[in-house]
């Protein structure tokens, strides 16, 4: 029995964050613009680069908000750095699904 717990089923590995990840594990400090260059021209080469150039590159955006609020990727003014100790580590569980076993 296939469970579906809204309209959103489970995809793929999110190669946006994967391609931010990579280009941000150098020791090199980007502006946004010059990383999603890095991460468009890696995700073309892939041929993953689905939906549009705008589209991509606010959900790269969106990625790299969501690494910076983790505590793996720190901005200075306009810079974003990785922090490789963080940015390698393993990643963490999902959390258990707090909805009551009856209701799943």
């Amino acid at each position: 029995m296939n469970k579906s717990y809204g309209s959103f089923s489970r995809r793929g590995p999110d190669v946006v964050t994967e391609e931010l990840v990579a280009a941000l594990s150098r020791k090199a400090s980007f502006e946004f613009k010059p990383l999603f260059e890095v991460v468009h021209t890696n995700l073309r080469a892939r041929n993953s680069a689905s939906g549009g150039e705008e589209m991509l590159r606010l959900r790269a955006y969106e990625k790299l908000q969501n690494l910076v609020s983790l505590g793996k990727v720190k901005k200075t003014g306009k810079k974003y750095r990785g922090v490789l100790s963080k940015l390698t580590a393993e990643p963490q569980p999902a959390p258990a699904d707090p909805r009551p076993a009856a209701l799943v």
